[in-house]
């Protein structure tokens, strides 16, 4: 197994017992498919452009997850069929090409290496795990450095493993997210219900105004003022 550190990560997280929010990029380099099929799916194949798991449950013996999924929904499920590993799944479609996936699977001594580690001692797996575009995933846990050093060092060969951030508590996604004001909360989701984060943008501060039932200058503030929380909470 082969770790990777970015920016001085690695005395970082040699801290004893400190508590540390750490973000993890595995790669098995091109052999997924020798840990599990559904694995070389998620990562590799040219019908899924982009795929979370949202939650999961490990039990040893059996994997169940719940995946968001954009891609060929039919190509996704004849794969899935295809695989005598997979003991049971169903899809729910959310849009033209994007559905929910629940897949239940039948694990092997790789499997329950590699995701023995999300349930390593007192570690916290946060969702949710990410599967890139370059085959690679992101995954965060939480709880002390030797932990997470030791759940690392026990990620099997092919993994490799990339430290790529290590924080505290404030920079879990839902501490981030609850930092913010009721109003701050509201003009995001306002904003991003009229477009204002797409790419290319498709809606302006007047429009997130207008749903606010505000000035155009009050929207703006609340805003950058949440804005601002949510990127300190990340980035320190």
């Amino acid at each position: 197994m082969v770790q990777e550190w970015h920016g001085g990560f690695k005395s970082r997280l040699s801290n004893g017992d400190a508590m540390k929010h750490v973000r993890l990029r595995i790669s098995a380099g091109g052999r997924e498919d020798e840990i599990h099929p559904m694995y070389d799916v998620m990562a590799n194949a040219e019908f899924v452009e982009y795929a979370t798991a949202l939650q999961w449950n490990f039990t040893g013996e059996e994997l169940g997850i719940l995946h968001y999924v954009e891609g060929d929904p039919e190509r996704f499920e004849a794969a899935v069929q295809s695989f005598p590993e997979v003991l049971d799944y169903e899809l729910e479609r959310a849009g033209d090409r994007a559905f929910y996936a629940y897949i239940r699977d039948d694990t092997n001594a790789a499997v329950q290496e590699l995701w023995g580690v999300t349930a390593w001692r007192s570690l916290v797996s946060v969702p949710p795990i990410e599967y890139r575009p370059d085959g690679t995933v992101t995954f965060s846990m939480f709880g002390p450095s030797d932990e997470i050093q030791a759940a690392i060092d026990a990620v099997p060969d092919p993994v490799s493993v990339t430290v790529e951030e290590i924080t505290g508590l404030q920079a879990m996604p839902h501490t981030v997210a609850s930092s913010v004001t009721d109003r701050q909360r509201a003009a995001v989701e306002a904003a991003v219900g009229v477009g204002y984060y797409d790419v290319p943008r498709t809606g302006s501060q007047a429009d997130v105004a207008e749903r606010l039932g505000c000035a155009p200058s009050t929207a703006a503030e609340h805003l950058r003022k949440a804005e601002s929380r949510i990127l300190r909470g990340l980035f320190g």
